[in-house]
């Protein structure tokens, strides 16, 4: 017999979600998850995945995640510290700081895990981390876990920031101070201002932090926002995930050698998870490859990014202050948003409302994500569906 308890707790909140346009549904999809995509049957546009670069399908990927599976196995069969660790991790590795232009790297089973073990592993409860307020899950989980004082900075605010960090500073009561920012914001699109961050850790001896899972492949030619912005030298951790633009799974974070020495020893999902599949981490190497030898994909996603935007704009909509292809359409109210993105899927486009708690409350968008993948004449459907529901739900006139 099941808790009681814990039913009504179930069944009460989840029809509170449901009432008030919380609650998201999960779509699956038959196939691969590309530029085009199948749910239920039925073939969609898929604005809605991180595969920026269009990696996660690609044949050059397959062929070389195949070929690895057959060398190394399916699975890595133990933890990276007893004996899961293969040549091709290693190899990987090399790849990723060679690519971030650091002294070493170490891959993590995700993006999340990187930032749960990396944050936990040098800051304690005798420390501080000043964190920007839009910062991801991770970062605040892992801030949390870490035990150390956390101190929420303005978004993009460098006053605040400057502020908070001499005050932090002058009080004498942390050994260790951090700040941590996405390289770029997901939700909006805008780019952290790592030259001014730069000079104020630089003054005040902050530690810094760049999550750039959605800056890694699409800024700085593709090797990231630290790249993009010559800061290679100046940002202690550089963090990333190998599942978006790299099209794969896992994630990364790059620095000195010391650094990432420690996080081996110390960063608890690194210990005590089963390391990445061959295959994929041949995928990623792969992924670097291409990235590393040609800007095209590159270039095309920009294209797309910025064709999509200007398309958007003409009609009307609140598309924000995004400086990257991620280009969201903010519609506000949080039934209207869900409602709004529904009609679209019944319209042939797949792009996910994203509501509070992903947001604040009230400003719900559709978030749209081009990739290299898509044509043109798929960007032309897409904005033709916009226009017609945008029209229909009175969103624009």
């Amino acid at each position: 017999m099941t808790s009681q308890k814990l039913n009504t707790f179930l069944e009460n909140n989840l029809q509170e979600l449901k009432d008030n346009g919380l609650y998201n549904e999960i779509d699956t999809i038959q196939g691969p998850n590309g530029s085009e995509i199948t749910i239920n049957g039925k073939k969609l546009i898929n604005m809605s995945s991180n595969n920026y670069l269009g990696f996660a399908n690609d044949d050059r990927l397959k062929v070389k995640a195949n070929e690895a599976t057959d060398t190394y196995g399916v699975g890595a069969g133990a933890v990276r510290t007893i004996n899961g660790t293969q040549s091709i991790h290693d190899e990987l590795e090399a790849k990723i700081a060679e690519f971030k232009h650091t002294e070493a790297a170490v891959a993590f089973q995700s993006g999340f895990n990187c930032n749960m073990g990396a944050i936990s592993a040098v800051m304690n409860k005798n420390d501080a981390i000043l964190s920007d307020e839009l910062n991801h899950a991770s970062i605040i989980d892992g801030c949390r876990l870490s035990g150390a004082k956390v101190i929420r900075v303005k978004h993009q605010d460098m006053d605040d920031l400057r502020a908070k960090a001499k005050e932090a500073v002058e009080s004498g009561q942390y050994e260790k101070i951090m700040y941590i920012t996405d390289g770029v914001f997901s939700m909006d699109g805008d780019v952290a201002k790592l030259p001014e961050i730069v000079e104020i850790a630089e003054e005040f001896d902050l530690i810094t932090y760049v999550d750039d899972a959605h800056g890694s492949g699409v800024m700085g030619k593709g090797a990231g926002t630290v790249k993009h912005f010559g800061l290679q030298d100046k940002i202690d951790f550089q963090m990333g995930t190998l599942s978006k633009a790299v099209g794969v799974v896992g994630g990364y974070v790059a620095g000195t050698q010391n650094l990432i020495d420690w996080l081996k020893v110390r960063a608890r999902p690194f210990l005590f998870s089963t390391s990445l599949t061959p295959g994929a981490a041949a995928a990623c190497i792969e992924a670097i490859d291409i990235m590393s030898s040609s800007t095209e994909e590159h270039e095309r996603l920009w294209e797309n990014g910025r064709y999509l935007k200007a398309g958007l704009k003409d009609l009307g909509f609140n598309i924000g202050d995004s400086e990257t292809p991620i280009t969201p359409c903010i519609i506000g109210e949080e039934k209207l948003t869900q409602r709004f993105s529904k009609r679209l899927t019944e319209e042939g486009v797949y792009a996910k409302s994203i509501v509070f708690p992903t947001v604040p409350r009230g400003t719900g968008r559709v978030r749209n994500m081009p990739s290299a993948a898509h044509t043109k004449d798929q960007l032309d459907i897409v904005l033709e569906t916009y226009k017609k529901i945008g029209k229909e739900l009175d969103v624009i006139s």
